[in-house]
């Protein structure tokens, strides 16, 4: 599956076009570790357990948008975006969507 944050794909063209696909998944603070990103919040530095939880979270919502484009027959998604909002206290939902294409590489 091609995904692509732009418009088209480069050497591509659409054949066909699917309307909009969209996954997302909720995930919630651990609070043991909770605890050691308070104090490193302190100090100042990444705060490595968030990275990895939003990291995995990206990873979830994409798997989720492309296996529902490849059940419409897409081979690509375009105008791939993601949008992330508080659920409730401590917890946040991280959404990704875009547009369901089929594209063939251009002859030539």
């Amino acid at each position: 599956m091609i995904l692509t944050n732009i418009e088209s794909v480069p050497g591509m063209k659409i054949k066909a076009q699917f309307g909009l696909v969209s996954g997302s998944t909720v995930r919630a603070k651990n609070a043991i570790k909770d605890i050691g990103a308070g104090l490193k919040n302190m100090v100042g530095g990444e705060l490595k357990s968030y990275t990895e939880l939003l990291t995995e979270a990206r990873k979830e919502a994409v798997d989720r948008m492309q296996e529902q484009a490849q059940k419409m027959g897409a081979n690509a998604v375009i105008n791939v975006r993601f949008a992330t909002s508080s659920v409730t206290a401590g917890a946040a939902e991280v959404y990704a969507y875009g547009t369901a294409v089929q594209v063939e590489k251009i002859e030539g």
